[in-house]
């Protein structure tokens, strides 16, 4: 029969674990408005940058002679170097988060190794570089700290690099993954070809806006615009994936409470059962005690 004290030594430990992960969720969950809030007003200035260069991208195609020459809209269908950049937490306790990042950017992996393209990983999050140190694979760039705190700066930092290796012919294309945050209860895996970017060849893939742009126009307009668009790209991507790891940490941390409280709900009932067993024990052996003195 097993002891009562080992049982209520048990039922006292589920709770303050009880304790702890409620206390986690709760800090997730005013952590995630904040984030939630930031990602939905980053969303509408990404949505309306993704239109403007849409938009002038097709113009320029469209009625300057030669189309757009810019590295940027260099497409290569058989690329040689492969950026993948992909973003994990700095932290665990959120589920299966990180490693639906991990996989995909493990098919991906592979799918260029098959190709024999070369991959440059580019890791943001200790989650992620652990994982693939852990299996000895070679990651490109490193860095920490971002994942959980992310600034514009700190975001163009990252993929400024990508980009003058791209302009300078090192790679041939750049691939960003991440778990974007889809509402209070799921993620969604994002997978952008960051660059080179596919022109609107039809007019309905654009907006209907103001916007004139003359056939001489330099090209060094578009370029920057394409900067600004694949910075702001990242930065999103970064808090995005921020609001969608505080999502799945308060879901992990509400589903770790209420797996506590039937587990105390289990440990209670043995508990009781062991104490009648015990004193049904004891009451036979003195209803024994009294016959035998008869």
């Amino acid at each position: 029969m097993a002891n009562l004290k080992d049982i209520k030594r048990k039922i006292g430990s589920v709770k303050n674990t009880q304790k702890t992960t409620r206390a986690m969720k709760l800090v997730s969950t005013a952590k995630l408005m904040r984030a939630k809030q930031a990602a939905e007003q980053s969303k509408a200035y990404d949505i309306k940058i993704n239109e403007v260069l849409s938009e002038i991208s097709y113009k320029i195609n469209q009625y300057r002679v030669g189309g757009i020459k810019s590295r940027f809209f260099d497409i290569n269908d058989n690329p040689k170097v492969v950026d993948i950049i992909f973003i994990t937490a700095d932290k665990g306790l959120c589920g299966g988060f990180n490693m639906q990042t991990i996989k995909v950017v493990s098919k991906l992996l592979k799918e260029y190794n098959d190709k024999k393209a070369k991959v440059r990983l580019i890791a943001v999050g200790k989650k992620g570089i652990s994982y693939f140190n852990f299996l000895k694979i070679d990651i490109f760039a490193k860095y920490v700290g971002v994942s959980s705190a992310p600034t514009f700066n700190k975001a163009a930092s990252i993929i400024n690099n990508s980009i003058d290796d791209f302009l300078d012919k090192k790679t041939d294309r750049i691939i960003l993954v991440h778990n974007g945050y889809r509402n209070m209860i799921s993620q969604e895996l994002k997978t952008l070809n960051l660059i080179p970017i596919k022109t609107f060849e039809e007019p309905n893939a654009v907006s209907t806006s103001m916007i004139e742009v003359e056939p001489e126009d330099n090209m060094k307009l578009l370029d920057e615009l394409v900067k600004k668009y694949i910075e702001y790209n990242m930065y999103y991507s970064l808090i995005d994936s921020l609001a969608a790891e505080h999502s799945a940490r308060m879901q992990a941390m509400e589903n770790a409470t209420n797996n506590a409280s039937e587990r105390v709900q289990e440990l209670t009932l043995e508990y009781n059962k062991a104490r009648q067993g015990s004193i049904t024990t004891e009451l036979i052996e003195i209803i024994s005690g009294v016959e035998a003195q008869k």
